[in-house]
């Protein structure tokens, strides 16, 4: 697998991380295609090809995955890391409302390198008016000594954290609204991604798959700052090449914007 353009990096806090991370989703089976494509997801990542997978992105220049902190990702993780695998970082995504902080340790037990809490539970909070807990998940993170981030669906989320002082490291910003995708909240999510001072990783590049890769990552990568970054889920049997191209996209923004 040869690539000759270098992926270039951004800093989560202390850690860095290149410009390109690996969504999850697809290892766990959620296509946004129904259950014939989940199907076909957990029939192909078994545990040999993920490792495979993981592998051949950190030959490409990619050095880190965002994923849940589930039961068989921490297990798979230990396993990856013991056996040698060359995919140096995973940035872990607590998700489930009533154990975040729970989470939060275990998956700095598990060997997370950074924790940003799942965007449709920041919004519950943020929703409630409950910033206090949000407080409270980021200075647990930090405690831990890692990188603390949030991520969130809407726009005013990350910017009304800011003005509380909440310490966080870096943000998660979601490009679209879920079950909605209109080419106006990803403008709308740029806008709000400039306006943060701290580096932002965007998701939901390709609207779930629902946008081609080349007009999605042009329009997103010349909306990010070189500071920011991108988090997206690849499905191999898609398009063999995926992980090369994809990589081609990411660095061709970074160059337009130099």
């Amino acid at each position: 697998m040869a690539l000759r353009t270098a992926l270039p990096e951004i800093a989560l806090g202390n850690l860095k991380v290149s410009r390109l991370i690996l969504g999850s989703n697809p290892f766990f089976a959620y296509s946004h295609r129904g259950k014939e494509a989940d199907a076909a997801m957990r029939a192909y990542f078994t545990p040999e090809r993920l490792v495979q997978f993981l592998d051949d992105a950190a030959r490409v220049g990619i050095t880190a995955v965002a994923a849940p902190v589930y039961p068989q990702w921490t297990t798979f993780w230990r396993r990856y890391r013991d056996g040698g695998g060359k995919l140096a970082a995973w940035v872990a995504q607590p998700d489930q409302s009533d154990h975040i902080p729970d989470l939060i340790d275990e998956a700095a037990h598990a060997g997370a390198a950074a924790i940003f809490v799942q965007g449709a539970r920041v919004d519950e909070q943020f929703s409630e008016g409950r910033m206090d807990v949000l407080r409270d998940w980021v200075e647990r993170i930090r405690d831990l000594g890692l990188p603390a981030g949030l991520a969130s669906h809407r726009t005013d989320t990350h910017l009304a954290v800011e003005h509380a002082r909440i310490p966080t490291d870096f943000y998660f910003q979601c490009l679209f609204r879920p079950h909605s995708y209109r080419p106006s909240e990803r403008v709308e999510a740029l806008a709000a991604i400039r306006r943060l001072p701290k580096p932002v990783v965007a998701y939901k590049v390709l609207a779930a798959s629902r946008l081609a890769a080349g007009p999605a990552f042009r329009a997103v990568m010349g909306g990010l700052r070189p500071t920011d970054g991108v988090c997206v889920g690849m499905y191999p049997p898609d398009n063999p090449a995926m992980l090369e191209e994809n990589v081609r996209w990411v660095c061709g923004g970074a160059l337009r914007q130099g």
